[in-house]
């Protein structure tokens, strides 16, 4: 990120996402075991790419690739959204409460994304 010893774990979005990663790991524990390679493996799978790209990205010589990163990131977390509505399909232990509380925090850090992408592009 080339600011001194600030790194992607000083990101807000990076920390947000860390959380969403143990929420996302709690719900998929409730799903039936026929799961375990399957939606909830999937689940975890997007969740943990969100944080993952940011420090991948962020790590990277340049700000396109970073950029570049931060958009693999935000497909993770529309990916996410989509497997939360399934799991609620499906009723895998999510009521609506649950669902809208998890549905906001990946908006938000969907948000958050496309926010650090716009000011990193603006400096090209």
């Amino acid at each position: 990120m080339g600011e001194g010893n600030v790194t992607h774990r000083d990101l807000d979005v990076y920390k947000q996402s860390m959380v969403l990663v143990g929420n996302i790991y709690k719900l998929t524990q409730t799903f039936p075991k026929s799961e375990v390679f399957g939606l909830a493996s999937q689940m975890q799978r997007a969740a943990v790419s969100i944080p993952s790209n940011i420090a991948e990205g962020a790590s990277r010589n340049g700000t396109k690739e970073y950029i570049h990163f931060l958009s693999v990131s935000t497909g993770s977390a529309s990916e996410l959204e989509t497997q939360l509505g399934v799991a609620k399909i499906l009723g895998y232990c999510i009521d609506n409460d649950e669902y809208n509380r998890l549905i906001l925090e990946v908006n938000k850090i969907r948000y958050m994304l496309v926010q650090l992408k716009k000011s990193l592009s603006s400096k090209l």
